[in-house]
C-alpha cells in the first residue's frame, strides 16, 4: 500500500474509533409493592421486577445506561443514582429539585452515563421515605481495559448493601414525621443484601474484594470479618492509600471496597455489621464459606472497635487519597493538585434539629428549613419560571439569635469556581453530608466551633476524594470542591429523617456562555410539572 493511502486509511480508522459512541446498556425496571420478610415478619415492600434489594447493575466507565422506569406504586417516584457525578446532566439526578416525579402508572427513562468513573455506588428512591420500604440496588462501575487499578486482579468481588431496617412501613414513619416527631425511632434491625444474614463464598489462597454501601436511613455501621485482615482499596470512585484495618466505620450514604485474603483455615468465618455509636446495638451476622468447609470458626464474633467517637475519627483521619494510582482515565489521582488552588469563597452550614415551624419540629441548615417546591427548581431555572427557589437563600455562615424559618434555598455558584465548605455540628448526634454530582476532597475533621485557624490543621496534599462526609457530635468537617460540573446540584444530609426534614438546599452551578460542552438540554422525554406543565420541551 503507498505510504499516502495507508496515511488516509489510518486517519480514517482513527476518526471513525472518536466517533463511535460507547456501549450502551439498556434496562426496564417495574416498581411495585410486594411482600418481603427481612427482620423474620411479612411487611411490604418496594420491588424492582420483583427483586428485594433491586437490580445490580454492572457497568464499565463511560458505558451509557438507559433505564426505563414503570411506576407501579400508588405515590409518585424517583430514583436517585448515589455518586454517580451526571457529567453535565444534573436533569438526570432523579431528585426533588431536578425531576418531577414519575405518577402512578406512568415511567420515565433515565439517560446517563458513568462517565469517568470508577467505583462502587447505589441507587434507591428520593421521595417519600420510600427508601424505608426497599427499592434500592446496588451499582458497580468496573475499569475499562486500558485502565489499570493499583491492585491485582481480584478472583471475585462482592456487593454488600447494609443498613438499619425498621418494622414500620415507610407511610407509618412519613406520618410520624409530618406530626412533628423530632427524628425516628431507633431502628429494628440491620440488613446485608436484604436479610439479617449473607453468605460469600470464595477459595483457599485467594483474594476477593468486597463493595460495601450502607443504604440504611441514619445507623452508622462497622464492618469486620472474622480473623480476616481487610485493606482498603476503594472509596466512592477512588483509590485510597492501601492501609489494613480490622474493621470499617461506613457512615450513611457512604460506600468503600476493600481486599480480603482467603489465606486461614478452610472454616466459615463469621461477616459482622454493627451499628455504631447507638444507645441499642443491633448486629447482623453473614458468613464467609471457604468452598469445601464443612465447619465453623472457633471463638466468638469479633467484637466491635473500642471506644466511641475518638476511635471513629482516628480511621477517618488515616484515609489518605493515593496519588500515584491511575483515575478513570490514564493520569494519577494526584495531578489536579487541590491544595495549591485558592478558594474562591466559604461557606459554613451549620445543622439543627430543633426548630419548630407551624408547630413541627423541622431541621434546618443555618436557620433555614428546605421546603420542596411544587416546581423543580431545574425547570424553573430553565423556564425562568419566578418565585419558586429562594435564590442564595441561605447565609453563607450561621446566623446566631435568628428564629427558623422555612425556605427553598439555591446558592449561585460560577463554574470552575473552587470552594471551601465546612458543615458544622452542634448536637450530639453524628451526621451525614452528601454531594450530588462531584467528588470532593475532605481536607480536615475536628472538634468543637470551626475557625479559620483550623485550616492550619487541613490535608492538602492527600486528602481522602469522596461524595459523603461525616460529621462528628459537636464537630467540624472541612471540604474542598472543584466546581466543574454545571448544574442544580443536591446537597443534602445523608440521614434520611433529617433530608426529609428540612436538612437540604441546592447548589447552581452555572456560566452565561451556554454551550453542550458544560451542559446537556433539557430531555426531550422530561416530565413536566407544577408551573412548568405544559410548556414546550
Amino acid at each position: 500500500m503507498a505510504p499516502a493511502l495507508a496515511l488516509l486509511v489510518l486517519l480514517a480508522v482513527a476518526v471513525s474509533l472518536a466517533g463511535a459512541d460507547d456501549p450502551y446498556r439498556y434496562y426496564t425496571w417495574t416498581v411495585t409493592y410486594g411482600p418481603i420478610n427481612p427482620l423474620g415478619t411479612t411487611q411490604q415492600g418496594i420491588l424492582i421486577n420483583g427483586q428485594f434489594p433491586g437490580p445490580r447493575i454492572d457497568c464499565v466507565t463511560n458505558d451509557n445506561l438507559i433505564v426505563n422506569v414503570v411506576n407501579n406504586l400508588d405515590e409518585p417516584f424517583l430514583l436517585t443514582w448515589n455518586g454517580i457525578k451526571q457529567r453535565k446532566n444534573s436533569w438526570q439526578d432523579g431528585v426533588a429539585g431536578t425531576n418531577c416525579a414519575i405518577p402512578p402508572g406512568a415511567n420515565y427513562t433515565y439517560k446517563f452515563q458513568a462517565k469517568d468513573q470508577i467505583g462502587t455506588f447505589f441507587y434507591f428512591p428520593s421521595l417519600a421515605l420510600h427508601r424505608a420500604a426497599g427499592g434500592f440496588g446496588a451499582l458497580n462501575v468496573y475499569q475499562r481495559p486500558a485502565i489499570p487499578v493499583p491492585y491485582p486482579p481480584p478472583a471475585g468481588d462482592f456487593t454488600l448493601l447494609v443498613g438499619d431496617w425498621y418494622a414500620a412501613g415507610h407511610k407509618q414513619l412519613r406520618q410520624a414525621l409530618d406530626a412533628g416527631a423530632a427524628a425516628l425511632p431507633p431502628p429494628d434491625g440491620l440488613l446485608i443484601n436484604g436479610a439479617q444474614s449473607a453468605t460469600f463464598v470464595g477459595d483457599l489462597g485467594r483474594t476477593y474484594l468486597f463493595r460495601v454501601s450502607n443504604v440504611g436511613l441514619k445507623a452508622s455501621v462497622n464492618v469486620r470479618i472474622q480473623g480476616h485482615s481487610l485493606r482498603l482499596a476503594e472509596v466512592e470512585g477512588t483509590h485510597p492509600v492501601q492501609n489494613a484495618y480490622d474493621s470499617l466505620d461506613i457512615h450513611p450514604g457512604q460506600s468503600l471496597a476493600f481486599l480480603v485474603t482467603l489465606d486461614k483455615p478452610p472454616l466459615d468465618y463469621a461477616v459482622v455489621v454493627s451499628t455504631r455509636f447507638a444507645a441499642a446495638n443491633l448486629t447482623a451476622v453473614g458468613t464467609l464459606h471457604y468452598a469445601g468447609a464443612t465447619a465453623r470458626a472457633p471463638g466468638p464474633l469479633p467484637p466491635p472497635p473500642p471506644g466511641q467517637f475518638d476511635w471513629s475519627l482516628n480511621q477517618a483521619r488515616s484515609f489518605r487519597w493515593n496519588l500515584t494510582a491511575s483515575a478513570a482515565r490514564p493520569n494519577p489521582q494526584g495531578s489536579f493538585h487541590y491544595g495549591t488552588i485558592p478558594t474562591s469563597r466559604t461557606l459554613v452550614l451549620a445543622s439543627s434539629s430543633s426548630a419548630v415551624l407551624a408547630g413541627r419540629r423541622r431541621c434546618a441548615v443555618n436557620g433555614v428549613s428546605f421546603v420542596v417546591p411544587d416546581t423543580p427548581l431545574k425547570l424553573a431555572d430553565n423556564y425562568n419560571i419566578a418565585n419558586v427557589m429562594d435564590w442564595d437563600g441561605v447565609p453563607a455562615r450561621p446566623v446566631g439569635g435568628a428564629p427558623p424559618r422555612a425556605g427553598t434555598p439555591v446558592v449561585r455558584l460560577n463554574l470552575h469556581e473552587f470552594v471551601e465548605v465546612v458543615f458544622q455540628n452542634t448536637e450530639n448526634e453524628m451526621q451525614s453530608w452528601h454531594l450530588d454530582g462531584y467528588d470532593f476532597w475532605v481536607v480536615g475533621y475536628g472538634n468543637g466551633q470551626w475557625t479559620e485557624m483550623q485550616r492550619q490543621t487541613y490535608n492538602l496534599v492527600d486528602a481522602q476524594a469522596r461524595h459523603t462526609v461525616q460529621v462528628y457530635p459537636n464537630g467540624w468537617s472541612a471540604i474542598l470542591v472543584s466546581l466543574d460540573n454545571q448544574g442544580m446540584w443536591n446537597l443534602r444530609s445523608a440521614i434520611w429523617d433529617r433530608q426529609y426534614l428540612g436538612q437540604q438546599l441546592y447548589l447552581r452551578v452555572w456560566t452565561p456562555e451556554q454551550s453542550f460542552a458544560n451542559e446537556y438540554s433539557i430531555p426531550t422525554n422530561a416530565i413536566l410539572c407544577g408551573r412548568a406543565a405544559g410548556l414546550p420541551h
